[in-house]
């Protein structure tokens, strides 16, 4: 004789699933550890060994954690803009053009000379050149540079429509010209060149910077 299913009360099965295991590490701190080694090494340059040993982790933490190597990249380059580089975004805050661009200046020589941090940039260092595995690391880089420059063009067309910079200047060259000079000094920089090189660098940049239109404040 066949029994209904319904006839027969099934027991109720429950399963307990184990709870995931605590991180034991300060992902902060491995963040942070994992960006100094990107930016004294590059992309490339930064191995996994290196990463993880700097990081205080091994790589399934680093995994899980923060996701490949390509991935840890990126959110190292994210902290940078966000910490060492954070002058950035503070100067185009500042009131007149010239200070843009003076603010600019000091806060690159102030974190490329920063004997707590590795020379130059990493923006610029991370990955000038790649081999093919790493192209998308390269243009990831690229595509940043290009929006910052585009936030400083940005910043000198509200100074001409202010009447602080001249209506004949160009602002895309200005802000090529500024993001060039930074540039060089963040090679400079890495090369062993001195902070003292360097502010005269950046006076003779803010020397050849187009008058202003109104008299200052």
């Amino acid at each position: 004789m066949w029994l209904h299913t319904n006839a027969v009360r099934q027991p109720k099965l429950t399963i307990r699933r184990p709870k995931g295991r605590p991180r034991s590490f300060d992902a902060d701190k491995a963040l942070e550890s994992a960006m100094r080694v990107f930016w004294k090494h590059g992309y490339e340059g930064a191995t996994l060994p290196t990463l993880t040993a700097a990081m205080g982790i091994n790589r399934p933490s680093l995994y899980a954690a923060f996701g490949n190597k390509e991935s840890l990249f990126r959110k190292t380059l994210d902290r940078y803009l966000e910490r060492p580089s954070a002058y950035f975004v503070e100067a185009l805050d500042q009131t007149r053009a010239h200070q843009v661009v003076e603010y600019l200046l000091k806060g690159a020589i102030d974190n490329y000379c920063n004997p707590r941090n590795p020379r130059g940039c990493l923006w610029i260092q991370g990955a000038l050149v790649c081999s093919a595995e790493s192209e998308s690391v390269r243009k990831d880089l690229v595509a940043r540079r290009v929006a910052g420059e585009t936030l400083l063009r940005q910043r000198f067309e509200r100074a001409i429509a202010e009447r602080d910079l001249s209506s004949d200047a160009n602002p895309a060259d200005l802000a090529r010209y500024v993001t060039t000079v930074m540039a060089g000094m963040s090679v400079q920089s890495a090369s062993g060149v001195n902070r003292a090189e360097l502010e005269r660098v950046a006076h003779m940049a803010l020397c050849a910077w187009p008058a202003s239109r109104r008299s200052p404040r």
